[in-house]
């Protein structure tokens, strides 16, 4: 057990040995000592939660902690100076406004990739239409400079969309060859883990999983809803985890053979939201039992370490 106690949380990120957490509803950052002890690093500013909105995922760079969350009628990303001892949060500064928002299907993950480049996941926000829009932002997987600029080899001219035709993805990892990849809730048929290529279209709303479409890119793996919900992912070495919401189920996927998997913790842990490697090399597992739709136990939510193989 590494912590308990948790309030929905939604994302975990590192600041060197030192892990953070976010907290959906209550807008909290959070710092673990290592022992089991939490600390409110700061609240950020601004936060609306409400559904599947509020503050979603976090990533650092450059001592800077970056944020996605819900704001009033729009998803941000922010980014804030992390100081003192104790660590503190600074004043934040907008690195993209104007992300459609919802109830449900936020999108919400950001991490940096190999590239130096800022990638966020946002839904289509229920507007099922925009995700093949190139002009809107909704459904896409965007690409970013870290302080929100266009990059001059993004596939659209002048435009963030990396890839589009999503639904709502929420989880985003890259290969050590630099392979992307990312997981995507489907709505009554499908769930999908897909590799991401540069201005690749992903079918929603035409298709759910794989069509054999021409022009359209078929994901790699898929699940029925009910045994998956993907969200967080990670990668080590030359496995791939996904942490699932309504499935209670870690995957472990081969990337050699990514069109099978392995299950670990099926109906053990409950709803589990996001997985990460750490800096020593454990890998880390998020519950998100008390996010409204499933069943806390008296210790949730928690965060359980396992030693990686």
């Amino acid at each position: 057990m590494v912590a308990e106690g948790l309030d929905a949380p939604w994302s975990v990120a590192f600041l060197g040995a030192t892990a953070l957490v976010s907290e959906r509803d209550s807008g909290r950052i959070l710092e673990l000592d290592g022992e089991g002890g939490v600390r409110e690093v700061g609240v950020i500013p601004g936060v609306r939660a409400g559904g599947e909105g509020g503050l979603l995922g976090i990533a650092v760079h450059d001592g800077l902690l970056y944020a996605y969350f819900t704001a009033a009628g729009e998803n941000r990303i922010e980014r804030f100076p992390l100081d003192g001892d104790p660590l503190a949060l600074g004043s934040g500064e907008t690195v993209l406004a104007g992300i459609p928002a919802a109830g449900n299907h936020n999108g919400g993950r950001i991490a940096f990739g190999p590239d130096g480049m800022l990638y966020a996941t946002a839904g289509d926000a229920g507007d099922r239409s925009s995700a093949r829009d190139p002009a809107a932002l909704s459904g896409k997987i965007l690409r970013m400079t870290p302080d929100g600029g266009v990059p001059a080899d993004n596939p659209y001219p002048g435009s963030l969309v990396y890839s589009l035709g999503h639904r709502n993805p929420q989880g985003i990892a890259w290969a050590q060859d630099g392979t992307m990849y990312a997981s995507e809730f489907g709505q009554d048929t499908w769930d999908e883990l897909n590799v991401i290529e540069p201005g690749g279209d992903y079918g929603w709303p035409d298709v759910e999983g794989a069509a054999g479409r021409a022009g359209l890119i078929d994901p790699v793996q898929q699940w029925a809803p009910a045994d998956a919900s993907p969200s967080g992912i990670a990668i080590a070495g030359d496995t791939l985890y996904i942490a699932n919401l309504r499935g209670e189920r870690l995957r472990e996927i081969p990337l050699a053979e990514p069109a099978s998997s392995i299950e670990h913790l099926v109906a053990e842990e409950g709803r589990l939201r996001d997985v990460v490697v750490t800096p020593d090399g454990e890998l880390w597992v998020l519950t998100n039992n008390t996010d409204g739709r499933g069943e806390p136990r008296p210790e949730d939510d928690r965060i359980l370490g396992f030693a990686l193989r």
